[in-house]
């Protein structure tokens, strides 16, 4: 149900390749991808370095919160987010955002332009270091996938490059506690990803399901290695609803679960509408910004 497939294919049979991608962008929305060249032992190391995060106390958690951060960026206590918004079923995890990395003269950080901030640390010696190098890499890999959705949807393969050269892309560290068995616990709640694709690292603990279009709930597999890659609302919209942005949520694990997600948002002032070739747009024509703060401000409850 979920499809495989290996990245190196691009390179060899573009064409053939973006083919098989696009059956799997309009159903099921999600796909695995091997052969992707990010470095294992760099994805190791972004682990070690998240669950070190985590284990610190909530104090000294609490001065990176996210609340406190306009721009998306920081640390999400358990219980701030609710990404079913219409069961109001509060999430059990907690999580670390990382934004474009800019510096605090940057004229877009001193002009306030939207989620154009600083990022904020922990003091945990090469944390930075290895979330930056995460972050290009996997920016590098979606951006050449959008490449090969270029190519799927008739489009010149370099079409959404001017998109993503300065993304409101956000790398999120994850982690779920075992669950309790308690009535109505959820690890994240079913829900549709905002931007335009997210690609997801897993430590292989079971508990990412999918509801593809016109079936049930089913366990996304692990494969060692490989991305879980799903298309998210944003590039649903774009496409004019060809491609699926699937449900999906997180079911309270057995024992701890940690993941890594890269959501690939395009640039704020990316105007998303419908692409050529697509059909009557079913949607107005909305700015990257203004379509991801909408979705933003429905995921976090009242600080307090």
């Amino acid at each position: 149900m979920i499809p495989i497939l290996d990245w190196r294919d691009y390179a060899a049979t573009p064409e053939a390749f973006s083919g098989a991608l696009g059956v799997a962008c309009r159903d099921p929305g999600f796909f695995l991808l091997t052969g992707h060249g990010v470095d294992p032992d760099l994805i190791r190391t972004v682990f070690a370095q998240g669950q070190r995060f985590f284990a610190l106390p909530d104090a000294q958690k609490a001065p990176l919160s996210i609340l406190k951060n306009p721009h998306n960026r920081g640390w999400a206590a358990e219980g701030t987010e609710s990404l079913d918004d219409t069961s109001g079923q509060l999430d059990r995890k907690q999580a670390f955002n990382i934004g474009y990395d800019l510096s605090a003269d940057d004229p877009s950080v001193v002009a306030a332009e939207p989620f154009r901030g600083v990022n904020v640390w922990p003091e945990i010696p090469g944390f930075r270091k290895a979330m930056l190098e995460y972050y290009e890499g996997v920016w590098s890999l979606g951006r050449s996938l959008h490449q090969a959705f270029a190519r799927d949807l008739k489009l010149p393969p370099r079409y959404f490059e001017r998109y993503f050269d300065a993304p409101m892309a956000t790398l999120r560290l994850l982690s779920y506690p075992p669950g309790t068995g308690a009535e109505g616990e959820i690890g994240a709640g079913a829900h549709t990803d905002y931007g335009s694709i997210t690609l997801l690292m897993t430590d292989g603990e079971a508990g990412l399901q999918v509801r593809p279009r016109g079936g049930d709930w089913t366990f996304v597999p692990h494969v060692e290695g490989a991305f879980i890659v799903n298309i998210g609302d944003c590039l649903m919209r774009w496409t004019n609803d060809i491609y699926a942005s699937t449900p999906h949520r997180v079911l309270p694990p057995k024992r701890a679960r940690q993941s890594v997600a890269f959501f690939l948002d395009p640039n704020p002032d990316a105007v998303i509408e419908a692409l050529p070739g697509t059909g009557a747009p079913k949607y107005a024509a909305i700015s990257g910004a203004d379509y991801l703060r909408g979705r933003l401000d429905a995921t976090y409850t009242p600080a307090g």
